[in-house]
């Protein structure tokens, strides 16, 4: 047998290819070509079966296959449906010896029986297996899939009464040839189309190979998966190794690869000679050399001394951290063989399958039992709160919860938000809003202020205070302060100002003078500032109008400062002050940080609040709070999660997201959530809707 690689040309391409029982003839059939080669030193056309005076769609074949006894006995599949025995020993040109025309539709597949020469079994695209006897010329059983295509049918070595149908709906069929009534026993092997499927000489697996670019192989169950780049058209197993396996993509890939099925994700050895896509493969008994052909017209041969090894070209050194903190690294190793010093007479021979155990790297892991991090973030995901009270208990919690586990900025970040978003004394920064159970909304404009407590109007002394009483203040006299929103100190006791020193309101001499609640043009009502509009306008008839006013300035009252004329230029201002550019700066710093944690709860936490972050898009949003999902679920605290929030997942997501994110986000929680175990069925909040 040749033991070199070799290749012909032909005038188009081949579907498929076929070896004789003896392995020295090869026949490659097509749309445009069908002939016969034997295997020499070279490719020697020994048949060409398109030939006659009636060329029709018989010629064309979809796949190919050689009798298994006898040696001069072809049969193809005919793209119009027909199924055609073809015999080498006739003495007329045309070989054409029977045709079977009980398929409706484009016959995909055809196979000999590997025990009894005179049985044939095709599979159509009309969804139906028929088995004909070749002694009868006739169709003896119709095997009924209920699929809408059959793309490849095998008899078993093993079970000689057993073969394999695979279909266009990914289902893989077993069927008793004696029970041609319903199939012995089906399952869904893939997650698209399955186009070719291969029984293992020595074990009883099947292989196949789909769409969905995986190559798996099962007996009573799935043993091996093999992940390739593109969909696999075809597969066959190599003889007298246990787990190689070799490949054909049907897109983008045209080189030819043999897998190890123990490595699923680089190929053993790669054969890179065509230049389209291969069509097909077999193997000539020989472990080292098998035969390809391709749409680039080319028929080869392939011995594995010229294959190319992907593993060898592959990084053998690698690091890889999990969420938990374990780390897992590989390194080169020392191969047993070149480093032994014993002699040759005590050295094991590998054999062919062996060689992949003599691997060029060995993986280490050390595992971390509980990194620091990551307890902490355990801890603040069980124990913070997010929904269900008023914003200042949350803060103040979460606040507590991350100080007493070391994480002060943390802690910060929560009083901070307290600061700027609490309203149930005031107002969000500066604007005067009605706390309510679920969000702080802003009441419309001219709405009054809310009322004071009784503490506040206690502390503010206004209620009891008459006009014509005296306002001095002495040494006995109660501290009297008036509160801007319940939090800021305008005027103080006779012994000074906090803001501006001792003895004065500020650097221009204005008093503070407490009369009746009135402080130089502003009230004190219910213990809240008040701005009362001073009447500057005087009488007409006091100055007589000499001539039209021709300038039409707006009066004083319309100009934002509504205080003295005198005091226009520098009298103090309350200016709103929007904190959304301090609030998207601190998130984007802790999400940068790794701390997603953080800028999650921050923005489930605020609620409706969150539409004043314009300079945050949703997507920002979304991707934050999906990674703490995902987190979460790694770390096993979804029960943790829905028990302490007791809300359901719904709501958690709405808080922080649009209409639209909703449904995508909702089905990802609960099929998080689905996997926690809980201990008893009434704990587990999506098993109670």
């Amino acid at each position: 047998m040749p033991a070199h690689t070799m290749f012909v040309t032909q005038e188009g391409p081949a579907n498929a290819l076929a070896l004789s029982k003896d392995y020295s003839q090869v026949v490659i059939a097509g749309r445009n070509v069908f002939k016969v080669f034997s295997i020499e030193e070279e490719f020697v056309e020994s048949c060409n079966l398109r030939v006659g005076k009636n060329l029709n769609l018989n010629f064309s074949c979809n796949d190919v296959a050689w009798n298994t006894i006898e040696d001069h006995i072809l049969a193809t599949a005919a793209t119009n449906g027909a199924v055609v025995l073809w015999n080498l020993n006739r003495a007329s040109r045309s070989k054409q010896d029977h045709v079977f025309v009980d398929h409706k539709r484009t016959v995909n597949k055809v196979s000999f029986h590997t025990a009894e020469p005179t049985l044939l079994i095709s599979g159509s695209q009309d969804g139906t297996m028929k088995c004909f006897d070749l002694r009868i010329k006739e169709a003896t059983r119709t095997f009924y899939s209920n699929t809408e295509s059959v793309r490849d049918v095998q008899f078993s070595p093993h079970k000689h009464h057993v073969f394999a149908a695979v279909s266009e709906n990914g289902n893989v069929q077993l069927w008793d040839m004696r029970r041609p009534e319903r199939w012995n026993h089906q399952f869904t092997a893939h997650s698209g189309p399955v186009f070719a499927c291969d029984w293992h000489p020595e074990t009883p697996w099947l292989a196949t190979a789909s769409r969905d670019k995986t190559i798996k192989a099962s007996k009573s169950t799935l043993e091996y998966t093999i992940n390739t780049i593109a969909s696999v058209g075809h597969v066959k197993w190599r003889p007298q190794c246990k787990y190689h396996i070799a490949s054909c993509a049907l897109v983008v890939d045209c080189s030819v690869n043999v897998w190890d099925v123990r490595r699923p994700f680089i190929p053993y050895a790669a054969f890179n000679e065509h230049k389209d896509v291969a069509t097909g493969v077999a193997w000539r008994g020989n472990p080292n050399v098998f035969l390809s052909t391709s749409r680039d017209c080319t028929l080869y041969q392939h011995v594995f001394k010229d294959a190319s090894r992907p593993a060898e070209r592959a990084n053998p050194q690698g690091i890889s951290v999990n969420s938990r903190g374990d780390i897992t690294y590989a390194c080169r190793s020392v191969s047993f063989h070149s480093s032994s010093k014993a002699p040759g007479i005590h050295r094991k021979t590998p054999l062919l399958d062996d060689q992949f155990c003599c691997a060029s790297s060995v993986i280490h892991r050390y595992s971390c039992k509980v990194p620091r991090e990551t307890k902490k973030f355990y801890e603040c995901a069980k124990q913070y709160l997010l929904t269900g009270r008023p914003l200042a208990e949350i803060c103040d919690h979460n606040a507590a919860v991350a100080r007493s586990l070391g994480m002060n900025q943390v802690s910060l970040v929560w009083g901070i938000i307290k600061t700027l978003y609490n309203s149930s004394k005031g107002g969000d920064y500066g604007q005067q809003q009605t706390p309510s159970r679920d969000s702080d909304s802003v009441p419309e404009h001219g709405a009054g202020p809310p009322a004071a407590d009784p503490d506040q109007r206690s502390l503010l002394g206004g209620g009891d205070t008459s006009a014509g009483e005296d306002d001095t203040e002495t040494d006995d006299t109660p501290d009297q302060r008036l509160v801007l929103g319940g939090s800021m100190t305008l005027c103080g006791p006779q012994q000074g100002d906090f803001m501006f020193g001792d003895g004065e309101l500020d650097p221009l001499g204005v008093g503070c003078d407490l009369l009746g609640g009135a402080v130089l043009g502003y009230g004190i009502g219910n213990g809240v500032l008040e701005v009362q509009e001073p009447d500057w306008t005087l009488p007409v008839e006091a100055f007589p109008l000499r001539h039209e006013i021709q300038d039409q300035s707006p009066p004083p009252e319309h100009f934002p400062s509504r205080g003295s004329p005198d005091l226009n230029d520098n009298a103090p201002r309350l200016v709103a002050w929007d904190p959304s550019g301090l609030m998207v700066a601190m998130l984007r710093h802790h999400a940068a940080l790794g701390d997603v944690q953080t800028a999650a709860c921050v923005l489930v936490v605020m609620g409706e609040r969150r539409r004043s972050l314009t300079a945050l898009d949703d997507a920002i949003q979304e991707h934050w709070l999906l990674g703490y999902i995902d987190t979460l679920a790694r770390l096993k605290l979804w029960g943790v999660a829905t028990q302490e929030n007791k809300y359901s997942s719904k709501y958690f997501v709405c808080q922080v997201f649009t209409r639209e994110q909703e449904d995508m986000l909702q089905e990802h929680i609960i099929k998080c959530a689905k996997l926690t175990v809980f201990t008893r069925k009434e704990d587990n909040p999506f098993l109670k809707k």
